[in-house]
């Protein structure tokens, strides 16, 4: 059965890095981007020097320099960049390394935003609208909205998830990864290691129930379209 990937985004420091590894994610961030979990190529080295192969190094960026993104890939060896701004198709195109697109969700959402950037990334990420924050708003959005796309491209979930409603949203959405940041933190860049466990194990207690429930019905348990973008 295909499980929910586990991004965990905004590390800051090598100690939370390697906790997160050894807690079983499929993924971690870095943020290069202006936002109080913002890190330098070089502090991002040390952080993701820390998460070894399988486990995904992603980095996140905001309309930023083609020349500085491809730097800090070499630097960091990260297998995907996730792209929070205005970033083209072409943009992501161009990218060294596998794009996840981020899409902002306000109270209403139209689908169609998506066309212009598939085929072009790897995956998209859905979060929440802001005004004051492009992201770790810590937030949600109305998760109802979304439910037809990950049957089009693989889909990240972001916006104030937390071991107290995860479960829920997965169970909405039933995304390809769910993507954690201030809802694992004790402060802006700092992880709450109790929270990052409590909130992995929600996620595959929640995979349990829909396996169990799927093969209660006789179905082949999956989620819809998937695809690892690590």
């Amino acid at each position: 059965m295909d499980r929910t990937r586990i991004k965990i985004c905004g590390l800051t420091t090598a100690e939370d890095a390697a906790a997160a590894v050894a807690a079983g994610v499929d993924a971690c961030g870095a943020v290069f981007a202006p936002s109080p979990r913002q890190v330098a190529i070089g502090q991002a080295e040390r952080v993701f020097a820390e998460v070894t192969p399988p486990v995904g190094r992603i980095g996140v960026f905001v309309d930023a320099d083609p020349g500085f993104v491809a730097e800090a890939v070499r630097r960091c060896s990260l297998t995907a960049v996730q792209f929070h701004g205005s970033e083209s198709p072409e943009a992501c195109s161009a990218a060294p390394v596998p794009v996840i697109k981020a899409i902002r969700i306000g109270t209403v959402f139209d689908s169609s935003a998506l066309e212009p950037y598939l085929g072009h990334v790897a995956a998209v990420l859905l979060d929440k609208l802001s005004t004051r924050n492009i992201g770790g708003t810590g937030e949600t959005f109305p998760w109802h909205l979304i439910t037809d796309v990950p049957g089009r491209a693989p889909a990240f979930l972001a916006g104030g998830l937390t071991s107290d409603n995860v479960r829920e949203a997965i169970r909405t959405v039933r995304p390809f990864a769910v993507d954690a940041c201030s809802g694992v933190e004790a402060a802006p860049g700092v992880k709450d290691l109790a929270e990052l466990e409590c909130f992995i194990a929600t996620v595959r207690a929640a995979d349990d129930e829909l396996r169990a429930e799927a093969t209660g019905r006789g179905e082949t348990p999956r989620h819809p379209r998937k695809g690892d973008s690590r």
